[in-house]
C-alpha cells in the first residue's frame, strides 16, 4: 500500500471526531469524516511505519443509518454540518458511543448518565462567523461558510438550518449590497482587499441582534445605504447594533484593531438560568443558549451543596459557570487568561448583584500559585486542547475532594483524566451534552472525587 494509491473500502467503525476505520489488505486505514457503514473510494495520503491515512474521494454507497434526506440545501459542499443524513437520535447514539470508547480505554468503573440532546435540533446557534470570498477561483462574491476541506472556497449559506432565518436574511442583505458595489474581498494569500467577515449574534431572551462587519482598512466607504438596507429588513428579532470592525491582522482570524458603532449599541443582554449576561461582538459565550442551560444545570448538579465552600472556576471565560454557582457557594474565584473576558465577567457579576465572585486575569499555570483562597471544589472548563501538564500538576496539588471537569474535546479529556486517576482521584459520574446538532462535536461533564 503506497501513497496516492486509490482503493475502495467499507467504513467498519468511527472514532472521535468521526474518523473512519477501513481495513484494506489487512491494513487499517484512517479517513476523516466518515460514517460507519459507508462504502467509499479513497486515496492514501500517508503511509509510514505501518500507519495509513486516506482521503475520501467519493461515497459509493450510503450507510444503512443514513435514512433521511438532508434538510439543508447547502449540505455536502458546506463544511458546517456533517450528520444531517442521520436522525437526531442516531446522532446522539454515535456521539455517546465515541465518548464511551475513549473512556473505556481508561479501564475504570464509573456511572455513565447518558447523553442529553440539545433542546433545539435546528436553529440553535446564537452566533455565526461568516467569511467573504468566492465559491471558485475568480467566481462571484460569496458570503458564508468554508467549503468542506477547503481553506479558501466559500459556500454562500442563505438557507442554513442551524440558525434561524434572521441570520440568513442579514447575510443575503449584506451580500446583495456588496455584490452591487463591486467591493473586493480580502485575499488571504496576497493580503489585499477589503471584505473579511460578517459576524452575527442573536439572543434568545430577548431576541436582539448584533451585526458586525469586519473589513481591512484598505478602503474608506460610506456604509449609510447598507445600514438603511439592514434596518429595513423584516426580522423576527430587533437589531440592537450594527458595528464595523477593522482588522488588518495577517492571520485568518477575526480581530478587533478598531471598532465603530454604525447604528444602535455594541451589546445586548442574554439570559441563562435566570441570570443576565452582557454580550458584545467579541464576548466568549456558548453558541447554543438553550443547550448552555442544560450544560450548566448539570455542572451545578454535579457540584452539589456548597453553601459554606469556596469554588475555583478555572478557565472561567466570561464567568458564566462561576455566576451560576455563586448563589449556592460561599465564594467563587474565576481565573481566565483573556483580560476582556475577565472584565466582562466582573460587569456581569455586578449586573446580577453577585458579591461573592472574584475574577482574576492570567494564565492558570502562572496565577494558581498566587491565589490566596484555598478551594473546596474546583470546576475546570479548559480550551479544546485540555489542561497544560504543569497546570494540571498544580491543580492536583490543591488536594480538593471534588473536581468537576467540563470538556469540549473527549480525546484531551481522557488524557487529563488519566493523570487525575494516577494522582488518587476516581471518576464517579459522566454525562454528555450535545451542544452542536448535525456536527461531530460533543460536551462531556465528569465528576471526580479524591479517594479516601
Amino acid at each position: 500500500m503506497k501513497k496516492k494509491e486509490i482503493y475502495e473500502g467499507l467504513i467498519e467503525k468511527t472514532t472521535f471526531p468521526n474518523k473512519g476505520i477501513i481495513k484494506i489488505d489487512e491494513h487499517k486505514v484512517t479517513v476523516k469524516q466518515g460514517i460507519k457503514g459507508q462504502k467509499v473510494k479513497l486515496q492514501i495520503t500517508k503511509a509510514k511505519r505501518g500507519k495509513f491515512e486516506g482521503r475520501i474521494l467519493e461515497v459509493l454507497e450510503q450507510s444503512d443509518v443514513e435514512n433521511r434526506v438532508a434538510p439543508c440545501d447547502h449540505f455536502g459542499p458546506c463544511g458546517g454540518c456533517f450528520y444531517q443524513t442521520l436522525t437526531y437520535d442516531h446522532q446522539l447514539e454515535v456521539k455517546k458511543n465515541q465518548v464511551l470508547d475513549l473512556l473505556n480505554d481508561l479501564d475504570i468503573d464509573y456511572e455513565f448518565e447518558g447523553i442529553e440532546g440539545s433542546p433545539s435540533e435546528w436553529c440553535y446557534r446564537n452566533k455565526m462567523e461568516y467569511s467573504f470570498g468566492d465559491e471558485y477561483k475568480e467566481g462571484p462574491l460569496a458570503l458564508g461558510l468554508h467549503k468542506k476541506a477547503s481553506l479558501y472556497d466559500i459556500v454562500t449559506t442563505t438557507q442554513c438550518k442551524i440558525v434561524d432565518n434572521d441570520f440568513n436574511k442579514v447575510l443575503q442583505c449584506v451580500l446583495n449590497y456588496f455584490s452591487t458595489q463591486n467591493i473586493p474581498y480580502y485575499r488571504k494569500r496576497d493580503h489585499i482587499g477589503y471584505l473579511r467577515n460578517l459576524v452575527v449574534r442573536k439572543g434568545i431572551k430577548p431576541q436582539e441582534l448584533l451585526i458586525n462587519l469586519v473589513t481591512s482598512s484598505q478602503l474608506d466607504l460610506d456604509l449609510t445605504e447598507l445600514i438603511e438596507a439592514l434596518t429595513s429588513l423584516e426580522l423576527e428579532g430587533k437589531i440592537a447594533g450594527i458595528l464595523h470592525t477593522f482588522n488588518d491582522n495577517l492571520a485568518d482570524t477575526v480581530q478587533n484593531d478598531r471598532m465603530s458603532v454604525l447604528y444602535g449599541q455594541e451589546h445586548f443582554y442574554e439570559e441563562v438560568l435566570g441570570l443576565k449576561f452582557r454580550i458584545s461582538p467579541f464576548s466568549f459565550f456558548q453558541t447554543n443558549s438553550l443547550g448552555a442551560e442544560v450544560l450548566y444545570s448539570i455542572v451545578r448538579d454535579y457540584v452539589g451543596e456548597t453553601k459554606d465552600k469556596v469554588i475555583f472556576d478555572l478557565y472561567s471565560g466570561t464567568g458564566t459557570i462561576a455566576q451560576i454557582l455563586a448563589p449556592v457557594a460561599n465564594k467563587v474565584v474565576g481565573v481566565e487568561i483573556v483580560e476582556e473576558a475577565v472584565e466582562a465577567a466582573k460587569e456581569n457579576a455586578k449586573l446580577n448583584h453577585l458579591n461573592n465572585c472574584e475574577f482574576i486575569a492570567g494564565d492558570v499555570l502562572k496565577v494558581i500559585d498566587e491565589l490566596k483562597d484555598k478551594p473546596d471544589v474546583i470546576v475546570l472548563d479548559p480550551p479544546r486542547d485540555g489542561i497544560h501538564p504543569k497546570a494540571l500538576k498544580k491543580i492536583i496539588e490543591f488536594g480538593v475532594d471534588q473536581i468537576v471537569y467540563v470538556s469540549c474535546k473527549p480525546t484531551s479529556l481522557v488524557r487529563d483524566l488519566e493523570v487525575f486517576i494516577e494522582s488518587g482521584y476516581e471518576v464517579k459520574k459522566v454525562r454528555c451534552v450535545d451542544m452542536f446538532p448535525q456536527t461531530v462535536h460533543v460536551e462531556t461533564i465528569v465528576a471526580l472525587y479524591k479517594k479516601d
